[in-house]
This record gives structure tokens, C-alpha cells and sequence, in this order.
């Protein structure tokens, strides 16, 4: 994309869409069909979805994280995030802003009728993992290990208040906080917000979409904000972060349901107070 375009997306982002519309707008079946219905020609999202299934898996199974609790911030109706790190975490904490989402992932959780079908994602992760055949076992793996479902809302203090948990060792956020902060301000406050949960030399793992301004879900348009690598890592600084690993992959792919332009993901080592 050419310089002017990205002056034209920051000049003139999409209106921010807050807590109220995702609460009332966002369908998370029409969601996970459009970005999550892996290996259908019709899913928008393949190509992410696979880079960012190998990201996490390099970053947890590769790389090592791990501990004994894992926070997932903005959790969304999706579970493909957690399937690398269930291998390296006895406790599981899922959270999301919308009534919505937290139902739609606890009738997976909870195996019940009706709910997305994520075997072909799960049988992807099994097989960098060595096994394919172990998508089962994987599946029951992470029903048990994840324990919570709560309400988080990363513009609080306290994030999911109004429940107060022991600081874990490792907080997880994919595409998230970019799509729940209206300005760079409120972006590195949501970091700072995170923060509090997680133990001094714990580790952040996050995965961002750069340069976006918006994408779709259905008919409707979902406001993100636009980021650089730079002013994602002076955040991470600034909120009290090493930034231990990042890594950058352009967008390759033709969508008019996004208009990203790479995917970041890192790992992020909270400092000592």
C-alpha cells in the first residue's frame, strides 16, 4: 500500500465502535464462520489463522512458555489460541467483554449441541505438534484445563471485576485490545490495565493485526485501531514490559473483510516492580 494510503487510513480512521454496540451488534456464529471455518474456500481467514496457529506454536510448544496459570484478555467466542499453550498450563482463565462470545465458547466448552466445530483447526495445531492424531485428546485437554469463562473489560483498573484472582504467570492476548481502544492513549492504559495481572516476570504473549482500521463481521463494520510495530513496542515499554521476541508478517492475502496490513506477535517479560 502506498504512503498516502496510510496517511488517509490514520487521518481518517473508522468511528470507534464501543462496549455497547459489540454487546448488541456483534454475532460471534457469523464471526467464526467468516474467520474460523478452516480449510472452506469461503472462510476470509486461512491464511492468518494458520500463520497465527504457528506463531503460538513456536512461542509456547518451540519456545517454552509456561507455568501454571494462563489469563486469555479477550478471549472472543474463539479457542484456537489456546491450543498450543494447554500443552504448557495446568489452569486456563477465558475472558470476553460480550454476553455473546463467553456463551458461545462455554458451549464448546461444555461440548454441547450446536456448538462451532474446531476440529479441523484442532487436527492443524496436533499435527506441528507431531501427531495428528491427537486432536481428541487435545480437545479434552484444554475442556479441562480451561476453568473460568469471565467478563473482562481491559478500559478497568481491574479487568475483570469484579472477581480479584492470584496474578498469574502468563497473560495471552490475540487481536484484541487494538479493536477495544479508541486512541493510543487508551491503548497503553489498557496494557498498563493487563498488566496488574500478571506476576512480576511473567510473560505477555500477544498477537496484533498492524495498520488495520476496520473489519467485518457480517453487514456490520468493526472499528481497530490503527498501529505500527514502533508504537506497539514504545506501549509495551512505556507499561513496563521487555519485549523478549517479535516477529512481523505481511498480509499477502486479497479481503474486503479487513484491511490489515501485517500480523505481529511477540512475547513480552513483565519488569520487576
Amino acid at each position: 500500500m502506498q504512503n498516502r494510503d496510510c496517511l488517509c487510513k490514520m487521518e481518517f480512521p473508522a468511528s470507534f465502535t464501543g462496549g455497547e454496540t459489540y454487546q448488541k451488534d456483534f454475532d460471534p456464529a457469523v464471526y467464526l464462520k467468516t474467520y474460523y471455518s478452516f480449510g472452506s474456500s469461503h472462510c476470509q481467514g486461512n491464511e492468518i489463522l494458520e500463520l497465527n496457529l504457528r506463531s503460538l506454536f513456536k512461542i509456547f510448544i518451540s519456545g517454552g512458555v509456561k507455568g501454571d496459570t494462563l489469563i486469555d484478555i479477550g478471549s472472543g467466542p474463539t479457542i484456537y489460541q489456546l491450543l498450543s499453550a494447554c500443552e504448557n498450563f495446568q489452569e486456563i482463565i477465558a475472558s470476553d467483554y460480550t454476553d455473546r462470545n463467553r456463551q458461545e465458547l462455554e458451549k464448546w466448552l461444555k461440548n454441547e449441541p450446536g456448538a462451532f466445530d474446531w476440529t479441523p483447526v484442532v487436527k492443524y495445531v496436533c499435527e506441528l505438534e507431531g501427531d495428528r492424531e491427537k486432536w481428541s485428546e487435545k480437545e479434552e485437554k484444554l475442556r479441562k484445563k480451561v476453568k473460568q469463562v469471565l467478563k473482562c473489560d481491559v478500559s478497568k483498573s481491574n479487568v475483570l471485576a469484579p472477581m480479584s484472582l492470584p496474578q498469574a504467570d502468563c497473560l495471552l492476548s490475540t487481536l484484541c485490545l487494538e479493536a477495544a481502544c479508541k486512541d493510543l492513549n487508551s491503548y497503553r492504559a489498557a496494557l498498563k490495565n493487563i498488566g496488574s495481572l500478571l506476576k512480576p516476570g511473567g510473560h505477555l504473549v500477544m498477537v496484533i493485526v498492524l495498520k488495520e482500521t476496520y473489519y467485518m463481521v457480517g453487514q456490520r463494520r468493526f472499528s481497530c485501531l490503527y498501529l505500527e510495530r514502533e508504537s506497539v513496542e514504545e506501549a509495551l515499554r512505556e507499561a513496563g514490559y521487555d519485549v523478549q521476541c517479535i516477529e512481523v508478517t505481511p498480509n499477502r492475502s486479497e479481503s474486503t473483510f479487513s484491511d490489515f496490513e501485517a500480523v505481529l506477535s511477540l512475547v513480552a517479560c513483565k519488569q520487576p516492580a
